[in-house]
């Protein structure tokens, strides 16, 4: 199989010695990147006997050991492999603040591997060992003094705005905004502060090992207040934050992905999610929205490059839209975590961090509130775990799966609190956020446990207060449930009044490839069959993102599938303003035609929020003639 097909690669292992030979020749190809840089060309020449399974490595920093590798790509994929010379070209490659090198390396038939490594299909992974040629060095302008990255997020008050961006190195910086059409000298400035990690902060294999620890660069931190307006550090379009019409973006598992038969690899679907957003974006002006993504971030899992590699995937949306996480098993989970009940033994299983053990989330990314936990092992306190915040006529909770939440807990006591003082004559809708799902008909048998702990702890304050909608990632499918109360479904319909429970839905569709089967009938061993429970009103294995639309009145949920661009699923919910005399985090009432416009999507691997041109994507990997909607039973 490996002699026919090309493959890319993201694993790596231990040093392997080898010698290039004068005969043949490397060359990379623009030596130089720039951010507008979209591809690069490899190409070699004077190659003897080539075979099938020679292949390039990609390294950085170039003092790599030749196992340490991010990736390879064998030369079998370009056309005239077989005359020994030829040319490859590989797309946008991340700025890692380093510079890139290529290696060639040769690997003859029928010579197995000594690389104890293997990819996500048991194939092999190349050991390195006999290195034919070395490139020169190809490097991104700047020297990583060019701030990268940038993303924004809400901060503690209504007026700030957060803005966060990487740089290699910590000297001072600053960040200016200031309203559209002024001119700079009208922009206030305000220092960022630089924070990073370090290796040794990592918990675990491969996260602390040479195979996946890069430096991370320093990561930029400037608050602005007293906002009407505001502007990126370069080019950054300034946007009025008191229109009358607020929109956000929220989804679930989305992340960048990389199985180990890939380099660098962009998800597909993933990327088409985004790009939707931008075309909503695009459409919609430049109203304030903002963008929620519920766990499972960018699927590093300790290769640390993919952060890079996703947060210039998602710039730029991130940069002109606030954009808000909550924490997952694929940034957390490891074995040393300091809360693990009895009852979490198969859940927490202390492998899909990758030896993370939260650091880089924690770091990378800033949201509203002070919620931390002790990792218990040296390295920073695992934050951004839970907060809320309101946006238009909604209130947003987040929560955090992978800490304690029970009865008595301090994530407990905040959700509590919290939705104890919501004002419901300002935000009539609450809509709450977390990982793992609290209701699914996913065949997750090992979570269940996890489940019934949510249903028991969290479920009561959710009925009591009258939570309006439970967003859910972590399964990779879209599933809408019926308002919930332990177990019991309370109106079946796609439109009503608010029953006095949430409706729950799962939105793990975003991108991941790995998809958990539904419960099967237990009467069906030999050939399974999967019916729908009564409770579930809507499931699909599609790719897709959810778009939700509130107004004082009515809050509208759409499922849109990445094939198509198309409405496959929509439930709407009209609100009870209750009135309970909390204290009104906001000043004033909003205004009648006040609305919140919403993309939500998820996926254990990056719920994202994207668009058309995902459809088109997507279309190189899947046909969009797979459309499978489940609407009773799924053979």
């Amino acid at each position: 199989m490996l002699a026919k097909v090309a493959f890319l690669v993201v694993l790596a292992g231990h040093l392997a010695a080898g010698e290039p030979t004068s005969t043949t020749t490397l060359t990379v190809t623009p030596a130089t990147l720039t951010k507008s840089t979209q591809s690069i060309t490899i190409s070699w020449s004077n190659l003897p006997s080539p075979s099938p399974l020679d292949y390039v490595a990609v390294y950085s920093p170039p003092t790599s050991s030749d196992l340490d590798y991010l990736g390879f790509l064998f030369l079998n994929a370009s056309a005239s492999w077989a005359t020994g010379a030829g040319s490859l070209t590989l797309p946008r490659v991340p700025d890692l603040r380093a510079p890139y090198q290529f290696r060639l390396f040769r690997w003859p038939p029928g010579e197995p591997s000594k690389n104890p490594r293997v990819d996500q299909d048991g194939d092999p992974l190349p050991d390195a060992t006999h290195r034919a040629a070395v490139s020169g060095n190809v490097s991104y302008e700047g020297a990583g003094a060019r701030p990268t990255q940038l993303h924004l997020a809400f901060a503690d008050e209504v007026d700030q705005m957060r803005v966060l961006f990487v740089c290699g190195d910590d000297g001072r910086r600053s960040v200016r905004y200031g309203l559209a059409g002024r001119s700079e000298e009208e922009w206030k400035e305000v220092p960022a502060e630089a924070t990073t990690y370090e290796q040794g902060h990592m918990c675990g294999y491969p996260a602390n090992d040479s195979v996946g620890w890069r430096h991370p660069g320093f990561v930029f931190d400037g608050v602005g207040s007293d906002t009407g307006g505001w502007s990126e550090i370069h080019s950054f379009i300034a946007r009025d934050t008191e229109a009358n019409e607020t929109i956000a973006f929220l989804f679930g598992d989305l992340g960048t992905y990389v199985p180990y038969n890939t380099y660098f690899r962009t998800p597909l679907e993933s990327l088409s999610t985004v790009k939707w957003i931008l075309r909503d974006l695009e459409a919609l002006g430049a109203r304030p929205a903002f963008i929620s993504h519920i766990g499972d971030i960018s699927y590093a899992r300790g290769y640390s490059w993919l952060w890079d590699h996703f947060f210039e995937q998602i710039e730029p949306i991130a940069s002109n839209t606030p954009y808000h996480v909550c924490i997952g098993n694929h940034e957390y989970d490891w074995p040393l975590q300091p809360w693990k009940p009895s009852w979490t033994a198969n859940i927490y299983n202390g492998k899909d961090g990758g030896g993370e053990c939260g650091v880089p989330y924690s770091i990378k990314f800033r949201m509203p509130g002070n919620s931390s936990f002790p990792t218990g092992s040296g390295a920073p306190d695992t934050q951004n775990l839970y907060y809320s915040f309101d946006v238009g006529v909604v209130h947003f909770v987040y929560m955090s799966t992978e800490t304690d939440f029970i009865h008595g807990s301090d994530q407990y006591k905040f959700i509590k609190d919290d939705l104890e003082h919501v004002n419901r004559s300002r935000t009539p809708f609450i809509v709450f956020q977390g990982h793992r799902p609290m209701y699914t008909s996913s065949n997750e048998v090992k979570d269940t446990a996890h489940r019934e702990q949510m249903i028991q702890h969290l479920e009561p304050l959710f009925v009591k207060h009258n939570v309006t909608l439970a967003l859910w990632g972590h399964i990779h499918r879209y599933e809408r449930f019926c308002p919930m109360k332990n177990y019991q479904c309370l109106n079946t319909s796609s439109s009503f009044v608010y029953p006095g429970a949430p409706a729950h839905i799962v939105i793990g569709m975003a991108g991941q490839d790995y998809q958990p089967s539904w419960e099967p009938r237990h009467d069906h061993p030999d050939v399974p069959i999967f019916p729908q429970p009564e409770r579930s009103m809507y499931r699909v294995g599609e790719f897709g993102y959810t778009k939700l639309v509130a107004t004082r009145n009515k809050m509208t949920l759409m499922y849109i599938g990445n094939h198509d661009g198309q409405v496959h699923d929509m439930v709407e919910i009209f609100s009870q303003v209750h009135n309970n005399g909390a204290p009104d985090k906001l000043a004033g009432e909003m205004p009648q035609n006040t609305s919140l416009y919403i993309l939500i999507a998820g996926s254990v691997m990056l719920a994202l929020l994207l668009g058309f041109v995902s459809g088109f994507v997507v279309r190189r990997k899947r046909d969009s003639t797979r459309w499978t909607p489940v609407n009773n039973e799924e053979s």
